[in-house]
């Protein structure tokens, strides 16, 4: 009993397990170990020759080479996750490589350059792996941060509640101001007819609404004349207190837009980058074996 308890628990605990903790760190340690043993062959080898070894030299090469495959070992994550499969070569397992032998690329890159840099193919190459490695970070708090957030933005109200809630809104507005004058229901229209939820990605990811229509409706509302009619009087509070609704009810879906839009951003840059990264690459060794 005590052994199947003992292996449950192993397995419960495998489950719950990160793609950053994996197998205690077994990545990191490793990409590490990497980094630690390049770091002391370069400053063995410009101890020895007096000065940095450059992109051309033996050593050059050899980080090049290393990086390269790097590289795109690295790309190939996206076919990867079209595979199921469990044990060493598991998605996590392989996930938690890719993070960690990714960062070790910036030490092995920049050894790589010899820190020598320009406006040619290879520099680009280079800025162009830092920005793959940048927005994979992004990535990686993303993931790891803004899943909590949506959750706790949301509750237990779904997307379709969200919407169901507004449109709710807008049918009680339309109701409400069936005993408004022309200024009165002019005022309801700006707000049925032309507020609008999320826009464009930019937007929702900023969260600027400051032109909000229904915002200004409320505005226009709040600065109308007392009425001397009760009926219209009692329409207009009714109407206040449901733009009042209303503008809460857009608060939380425009937050539930943006954190979704957060969350995906980073994939914006990432791939497109990644491409950008193995053009210049391919440019970069080819231009080197050419014209060097």
């Amino acid at each position: 009993m005590t052994q199947a308890g003992g292996h449950t628990e192993r397995v419960r605990h495998r489950t719950h397990e990160g793609f950053l903790r994996h197998k205690g760190f077994r990545w990191a340690q490793i990409a590490t170990g990497l980094c630690i043993v390049v770091v002391a062959l370069y400053i063995w080898v410009a101890t020895q020759l007096q000065e940095p070894p450059s992109g051309g030299s033996w050593l050059g090469y050899l980080l090049g080479i290393i990086g390269a495959g790097l590289i795109v070992w690295l790309a190939l994550l996206g076919v990867r996750k079209r595979v199921i499969t469990a044990g060493h070569y598991s998605l996590k397992a392989w996930v938690s490589a890719h993070v960690y032998l990714g960062l070790s690329l910036i030490v092995i890159g920049t050894l790589h350059t010899g820190f020598q840099f320009g406006w040619n193919v290879h520099t680009l190459a280079y800025a162009l792996m830092l920005a793959v490695i940048a927005s994979g970070g992004w990535g990686i708090w993303a993931y790891g941060n803004l899943p909590q957030r949506l959750h706790g933005n949301r509750g237990e109200t779904t997307r379709r509640q969200m919407l169901e809630t507004l449109d709710s809104l807008d049918r009680q507005l339309n109701d409400a101001a069936q005993p408004l004058n022309r200024a009165g229901a002019s005022i309801v229209r700006l707000s049925i007819e032309q507020t609008s939820l999320g826009g464009g990605f930019w937007r929702q990811l900023t969260g600027a609404h400051g032109d909000c229509a229904n915002a200004r409706a409320l505005t226009r509302l709040r600065a109308l004349p007392a009425s001397e009619s009760a009926r219209q009087a009692e329409a207009l509070a009714k109407i206040e207190d449901l733009l009042r609704q209303k503008s809460d009810a857009l608060a939380l879906a425009r937050r539930q837009m943006r954190i979704t839009a957060m969350l995906e951003v980073w994939l914006f840059i990432h791939i497109p980058a990644t491409f950008a990264l193995l053009a210049a690459l391919t440019a970069h060794i080819v231009s080197v074996f050419v014209y060097w």
